[in-house]
């Protein structure tokens, strides 16, 4: 064979071959998504997994907070959005397209604190959490904390109150709580993923908030409880409504949960702070994706539409379930396996 006539076979095989990574490459879908960092330890765990039963699909997931992710969902540079906070009917009707709340996953918000000398263990109940976040309570050995913990030898210094800087579905959740224990919080900061703070410093994200804590001697603060495990940081244990003090874990999240599940047979869009319940965690909440009802790019919504599904699975459920989210029941899946399937990829 001529030299020629070789090369011009190397060019056909070369040509093959890119066709091929072409057509390969066509197939390939990157999914945007941004906002909540409560969910964000779940869903860095779901979208590496999705990716692996899944090579030609990534998801880029921009851990924001809710308002920035709701915000960038609305302005339409990502596929879909996270949020702890729901959107309300007047919310939705705001929206540049037909959208809808798909519930994911439900988690407990911990209340962290670096004191000296004081490890796990600490006793608050809700009216001294909201007089700490409304600067009536100053330090670790007022009254009001030493008689829930006579035990402890609580330490004559300031209490450093950390909170959120960004507007936060974090926040939303706790501060519904504090509005719930605490009429001077109701009539005051109120409700809000941004509300005006009496007293604290501030930082951006689960991961912010956290990461003062963990460095701020005398800090308290609250943070989704996977953050607390991952950096070994002790949590209070909080009275409920009726009167046990219950540490957060799986089971007593799913408490909160299970107690809501007649409501949201109706509307998934309810509270679950302050459920009731003898061995209730009391700070809970839920996790929500905001998604698009008849996505525009029809690649991009048929692999949105078969990563939602996804996360509804068994599989998915126990990978949260390892995080310490709690698992959402049988009932609640299939509400939202209904509501997926209601997408229509034009």
């Amino acid at each position: 064979m001529t030299l020629r006539k070789l090369l011009m076979k190397g060019s056909i095989i070369v040509s093959a071959i890119a066709l091929l990574v072409g057509m390969k490459n066509a197939n390939a879908q990157a999914l945007n998504v941004a906002g909540s960092t409560f969910v964000y330890p779940i869903m860095n765990k779901w979208i590496q997994r999705y990716h692996e039963l899944h090579p030609g699909v990534s998801i880029n997931y921009q851990a924001i907070g809710s308002g920035a992710g709701i915000a960038q969902y609305k302005s339409g540079t990502v596929d879909f959005g996270a949020s702890d906070v729901p959107l309300t009917n007047k919310e939705l009707a705001t929206m540049p397209r037909p959208t809808l709340n798909i519930l994911d996953v439900s988690g407990a918000i911990v209340l962290c604190y670096n004191v000296r000398g004081i490890g796990p263990g600490l006793h608050l109940s809700g009216p001294v959490i909201a007089n700490i976040y409304l600067g009536k309570i100053t330090k670790w050995n007022d009254p009001r904390i030493k008689k829930l913990n006579p035990y402890l030898n609580l330490p004559d210094e300031p209490i450093r109150v950390m909170h959120r800087s960004d507007a936060s579905g974090t926040s939303y959740i706790f501060t519904s709580y504090l509005a719930s224990v605490s009429k001077a919080w109701k009539d005051g900061p109120g409700v809000g993923k941004s509300p005006n703070w009496p007293v604290g410093i501030g930082a951006q994200g689960n991961p912010g908030v956290a990461g003062l804590i963990h460095h701020a001697q005398g800090s308290f603060g609250y943070i989704e409880l996977a953050y607390a495990l991952q950096n070994h940081m002790p949590a209070a244990v909080v009275e409920n409504r009726s009167g046990n003090f219950i540490a957060a874990s799986i089971q007593t999240t799913a408490f909160a949960v299970n107690s809501a599940v007649k409501k949201m047979e109706k509307d998934i869009r309810v509270s679950i702070v302050n459920g009731p319940g003898l061995n209730t965690y009391p700070i809970c909440g839920f996790s929500y994706l905001i998604v698009p009802k008849f996505p525009t790019n029809v690649s991009h919504g048929r692999a949105m539409l078969d990563f939602l599904k996804w996360t509804m699975s068994d599989e998915a459920q126990r990978m949260a379930a390892d995080l310490l989210y709690a698992p959402l029941p049988d009932s609640i899946r299939k509400i939202n396996l209904r509501a997926i399937d209601s997408i229509k990829v034009r």
